[in-house]
This record gives C-alpha cells, sequence and structure tokens, in this order.
C-alpha cells in the first residue's frame, strides 16, 4: 500500500468513527465551540496530545480502549473538526 492509498484509509476510517461518535454522542464539539470559542478545540487537542505524550513516554495506560493508535486518530479527527468550525467560530 503506498502512503497516499494509506492515507486515504485512514482517512475513511475517520470519517466512518466521527459519523458514529457524532451519532451517539451528538454534536458536543460544535456546540462547545459555539460556547466557548476556538478555545474548546485547542482544549480538546491539548487532551489528547497531553495522553499522546504519556503513552509515547511510557505513562501506566489506565485505559484499556484507548491506545497510541486512537488517540492521535482522535487528534487528527479534532483537528479537522476544529478546521471545520473556523469559518463561524468566536475567537
Amino acid at each position: 500500500m503506498t502512503n497516499v492509498e494509506m492515507f486515504r484509509t485512514l482517512a475513511n476510517e475517520m470519517a466512518d468513527l466521527y459519523e458514529k461518535k457524532n451519532a451517539a454522542y451528538g454534536n458536543s464539539f460544535s456546540r462547545s465551540i459555539e460556547k466557548y470559542g476556538i478555545i474548546a478545540g485547542l482544549t480538546r487537542l491539548s487532551d489528547k496530545f497531553n495522553r499522546a505524550e504519556n503513552l509515547i513516554l511510557g505513562a501506566k495506560n489506565d485505559v484499556a480502549d484507548e491506545n497510541l493508535a486512537d488517540t492521535l486518530m482522535d487528534m487528527a479527527s479534532y483537528s479537522i473538526m476544529l478546521l471545520m468550525e473556523l469559518p463561524n467560530a468566536k475567537r
């Protein structure tokens, strides 16, 4: 698989995951951006960055169902979701 094909596969997986989580939890990300501005998106990205950093640096993983790949996928999703909100977000 080429890098472009792998990228496309991951992007499709991310879109599928976004659709499932949005159906399950509602559009909480957009609501938080509307309420608090784009800082809310940065906060979520920061939380995931800290999680990734801890996993990479060997901290104990107390969350069995979230590994580094899941955390990175969430960071990528939050980045895209924040990008989607930029045109209308309070700064």
